[in-house]
């Protein structure tokens, strides 16, 4: 069953990553199982993407699970930094040390 886009699941969405302490990282699937939407991890990208219409939301502390950055999101590594978030790589953010314990 395909996932519905309201104004309802985009604001859901984005108070979880509003509640993404400084200096931490949640994964897009994290944020989709903390919603109840387990399996929708692509939806949360997707809102994420067009959060600029619905406010300023701290979208730089989400990753994928590996911790790998948004391709396309050329500020997310140096907003991270100045947070002091730990990199393993030039594009991966250290999970094990600064993954969202929620």
């Amino acid at each position: 069953m395909a996932a519905v886009l309201t104004e309802n699941l985009i604001y859901e969405i984005l108070s979880v990553v509003e509640e993404i302490p400084e200096g931490k990282v949640a994964s897009y699937g994290q944020i989709a199982k903390l919603i109840g939407r387990d399996k929708n991890a692509r939806l949360v990208g997707k809102v994420l993407s067009m959060s600029e219409y619905y406010g300023d939301y701290p979208c730089h502390r989400v990753v994928n699970h590996m911790g790998r950055l948004a391709p396309h999101f050329y500020e997310q590594k140096n907003l991270l930094l100045k947070e002091n978030v730990e990199f393993k790589d030039n594009v991966h953010v250290n999970m094990r040390k600064c993954q969202w314990e929620c």
